[in-house]
Order: structure tokens, then sequence, then C-alpha cells
């Protein structure tokens, strides 16, 4: 027997530990503390197999997995929702870098149509890799070839096939009877729809996690596909540089044409008819942080498809790329101003919170690409864009986005601003401590909401499970029994 067969059948057990970790911590919701523990459960399965493959695993592969254990982290650690999903999309992005890496590509100087191509195969993996792991990288011939194990193997084949009839045919007869389904339960003492609930859950992450697991230790899908960042065909400086030139002309038409209006701020609207802040402001910055977004992959397009052996040809991409960009930059500059006037307006939201730092990103970004990209070091250009995302997220942590929100918007009443109590009070667990510290400086009106509102989502639960505990949902709680006086 080969060892393609023994170590598949402990991937199979692998993944169905990893399964049954999933059923046992994930159940409840919403997610706390049961996240982490559960990829760190995933994690040392991942280093349990990787001697198997050890040669690919040789580096980045603990800085990869400690990464996914941070950013599983910060979801028991903040309660905003977008900072959840951004902590799970980072995860994921750590996921599709460790399956390149152990399919024998590189973290470092990876193009980003190969960091593409990791989550591709995590994807691919992850929805089918069970099926080849089960029925071509386990030879099952050589796994049962003494009598012995043809019986025990034979069992469980009898079980796997009769206890998913059993749960069909005895839930369709539960469900058509009460006294059968009454007389079941007092029989047996269980809950076929729990019973079912609980398998599926363990064989759907099972599933997952042995296609992912397979992937890591068998996985050669890369080497079919590692031609990819060439491309079939390329454009050359006239094409490409029509392009980028009519772009260049038409946003320094836009940013001389409309100096005043990108920048006269209050007081261009003043004196401008019919112009209003919400025209002026909401409508024109997300629209220019469209425009700066979209420029990014179209110049990463065209310096893809030049010809790498004109050199001549990249230098003059070099200067036009190099004067969009500063033309990109007095927008962006444009599009921060306008967002600062329509805050102190209408105050902040998460929606302009996050599109805001998504802009600031995005300089980052672009900086990153005028080293490394205008230079002829576009290999580092990926991974640096990522860095720059993961300590993006990281530092939301720290700031506390629904905290800020909700301090910038308390304070517009002592402002005589508006305030949109209702707004506020909606905001997650992490905002409770700032609201209530400002409790006492609003109006009756603003007071009685905001209190009503917290006492019904936040008061201290008598019976909690650990497994949803989170550090903010938990100081949420605490500050509500501290302040009830104030509260009620």
């Amino acid at each position: 027997m080969d060892q393609k067969t023994p170590r598949g059948l402990k991937l199979i057990a692998f993944a169905l530990t990893v399964g049954l970790w999933a059923d046992v911590l994930l159940r409840p919701t919403p997610w706390g503390l049961n996240f982490p523990l559960w990829i760190l459960a995933g994690c040392a399965v991942v280093l349990a197999a990787r001697r198997w493959r050890d040669d690919a695993f040789a580096r980045n592969c603990h800085w990869l997995l400690l990464s996914g254990v941070l950013f599983s982290f910060g979801v028991a650690w903040r309660d905003a929702l977008t900072l959840k999903l951004l902590d799970i999309f980072s995860l994921l992005v750590v996921l599709s870098l460790l399956m390149l890496r152990a399919q024998g590509g590189t973290v470092l100087r990876s193009s980003l149509a190969e960091y593409g191509l990791g989550s591709v195969l995590v994807g691919l993996n992850a929805a089918f890799g069970s099926l080849a792991l089960l029925s071509s990288d386990i030879s099952w011939r050589d796994a049962v070839k003494d009598r012995g194990s043809q019986h025990k193997i034979a069992v469980v084949k009898g079980v796997l096939i009769a206890l998913p009839l059993l749960l069909l045919f005895g839930g369709l007869l539960t469900g058509a009877d009460a006294i059968f389904s009454h007389f079941i339960k007092d029989i047996f003492h269980i809950n076929v729809e729990s019973v079912f609930s609980h398998l599926f859950m363990v064989v759907l992450f099972a599933w997952l996690a042995g296609g992912f697991l397979r992937g890591l230790i068998f996985g050669t899908e890369i080497h079919t596909v590692k031609d990819w960042h060439t491309p079939t065909f390329s454009l050359g400086i006239i094409e490409i540089g029509i392009v980028l030139t009519s772009l260049n002309v038409l946003f320094l038409s836009f940013v001389l044409v409309q100096v005043r209006y990108l920048f006269g701020g209050a007081q261009w609207i003043q004196v401008s008819p019919g112009l209003t802040y919400a025209e002026y402001a909401r409508r024109g910055f997300f629209e220019l942080v469209a425009v700066a977004a979209l420029v990014l992959p179209l110049l990463l397009a065209c310096h893809w498809l030049m010809p790498k052996e004109q050199p001549s040809q990249r230098r003059v991409f070099g200067w036009l790329a190099g004067f969009q960009l500063a033309l990109v930059f007095v927008i962006m500059i444009s599009a921060l101003e306008r967002m600062v006037l329509y805050q102190q307006e209408y105050g902040l939201t998460e929606q302009r919170f996050y599109t805001t730092t998504f802009m600031a990103w995005l300089a980052v970004v672009f900086l990153w690409f005028s080293v490394t990209v205008l230079r002829g070091r576009r290999e580092h250009f990926a991974f640096g864009a990522m860095m720059a995302g993961f300590l993006l997220v990281f530092t939301l942590h720290i700031v506390n986005p629904d905290q800020f929100i909700a301090r910038v918007n308390l304070s517009r009443e002592n402002t005589g601003h508006p305030l949109d109590a209702g707004y506020v009070a909606s905001l997650s667990a992490d905002a409770v401590p700032e609201m209530i510290r400002a409790i006492p400086k609003l109006s009756a009106e603003h007071r009685a909401l905001l209190a009503s509102r917290i006492l019904k989502r936040w008061s201290p639960q008598e019976r909690m499970d650990w497994r949803t505990w989170s550090w903010a949902r938990s100081r949420a709680m605490e500050a509500v029994r501290r302040n009830q006086a104030i509260l009620i």
C-alpha cells in the first residue's frame, strides 16, 4: 500500500474532527469566542498534516496560520458586523495564500492573478476535494486487504447508507402521525429534527474541511495553470497611450474646470443656486471614490498587457500613469473634503466611515503602485497591497468604528445640529459604553430613546452561552449593569 491511502484515511479522520468541533462550537450565534476556538482546532489539524508535504510548507506557513488566528479573534473582540465580515474575509485570504504556498506557489512575489488563483483553488477544493479524496486519492481495495478490515468497512458502509435513510423516512413518518412521533421519542428519547440538524452540520463542515486539507496535501491544480500570468496578447504603447492620455485629459479638465466647485466648500455652495449639501457632498463623494477605485485595476491591466522587452515603452507608461495618479490624488482629496462637509451637516454613518477608510487604503496602494510597478518591481505589489489591507483591518479594530461614529454623532446635539438618536441606538455593542456616557448630556427625548433601546438590547442575561461570548458584548452588558440608575 502506498503512502497516499493511509494519509487520505487520516485526512478523513481530521476532517470529521473539524466537523464535530464545528457542530459543538459554531451552532450558537452570534459568533464570538466559539469562532477563534474552532479556527485554532483547524490550525492544529493543518499543523498535524503538514509533515506530509513539509517541503511546500517549509516557509510562510506559521505566520499565515498566526495571521488567520489573529483575524479569528477579531470576531470575539468587536461586535460590529462589518468588522466581523472583514475578519472573515481576511481569514479567507490567508487560507488562499496557504493553499497557494502548499501547491508550490509563492506568497511574497506573486501577482494579483496568482492570489486570485489561490482563492479559486480554495473554493474548488472545498466544494469538490472531498469527492476526489474519497473516490481517487484513497485506494479502498488496498485499505481492506485483510478479511477483518473488509468486515469492518462493510459495517461502516452499511451504517452510513442506513443512517440517512432512517433519518429521512423516520422524519417523514413522525411528521405524518403525532402518536407515532411521541412513541419514537418515548422509546429513543431523541429528536429526529435535532439529530438531522447536528448530522447535517457535521457532514457539511467535514466535507469542506476534507476538501481543503486534500488541496493542501495532495493538490497539484496550480501546475495546470502555472502560465496563467502570461497574457496571450499584448498592447503597445500607442494603444495604451491613447487610453491613458484621453483619461488624463478628462481628469485634468474635471479638476481645472471645476476647481472652485471641488474645493470651494460651503462658500461655493452658498452662492450656487439649487446646489444643496446632499447634491454636493453625498453624490460627489461616492462617485469620486468609484473613479479612484477603478483607476487601479485599469493601470494594472495596462501594465500587464505591455510587452516586457520594451523598456522605452514602459518608461512612457510610467510618465502617463504617474500623471494619472497625481490627478487621482487630487480627486481623492476633493472626495475627502466633500465627506467632511457632509459629516458636519448630516452626521456620520457606517457606510460613510468605511468608504472613507477604503479610500485611505487606496491612497496607500497607489503609493505602493508607484514604488513597485512603475519601477519594474511588479512582483512585490500584490503582497504589499494585501499587507496594507491587513494593517487597515487591524487598525479598525483599534479605532473601534461604531464607538467613533457614536461619539461623533452624539456630540452634534451640543453644537446645535440634529441628532439621529435612532441610528445611534442601532449600532453594535461596541458603541454602548459611549452611548451611556453621553446620555446625561442629551435632551429628554433622545435620552429616553437611547436608554430604552440599550436596556432592550444589552441588559445582562442570566444564562448566556459561553461560546457566544465576546469582549464587546460583555463590556456593553457590564456598562448597562453599572449604570442602571441613569437608564431606567
